[in-house]
């Protein structure tokens, strides 16, 4: 399954191109919203993210700590990615999010000088 959104980020009016991509299930609409929700707000740390591709996938053997998530940003001359396994996909999504927060910072400030 493969959901594409596009978010308008109000500061500047840039388009963020969100894509969510559900390996082998189908992502709930209720996980579609709470990962655009969260993917949404990269945008406080870097005003430069063109796209955001996330993958989720149910790691086999079925039992605690199978649920993965990995984050994908793409930047002008770059990009940056995590993965997290964790108990539920919001969960590991939200510990992507924040192992990306600090190189989104770093990629802010080589931009700035």
């Amino acid at each position: 399954m493969l959901i594409r959104t596009h978010i308008r980020v109000p500061k500047k009016l840039k388009t963020m191109d969100i894509t969510i991509k559900a390996i082998k299930f189908d992502a709930t609409e209720k996980l579609q919203d709470f990962i655009q929700k969260k993917v949404s707000k990269l945008d406080k740390f870097c005003d430069d993210i063109k796209k955001v591709e996330v993958s989720l996938k149910v790691v086999k053997p079925e039992t605690a700590l199978n649920k993965e998530a990995g984050i994908k940003i793409l930047l002008p001359g770059g990009e940056l990615f995590a993965e997290k396994v964790c108990d539920t996909f919001e969960e590991a999504v939200m510990e992507c999010l924040a192992a990306l927060e600090r190189p989104l910072g770093k990629y802010k400030e080589k931009q700035a000088k």
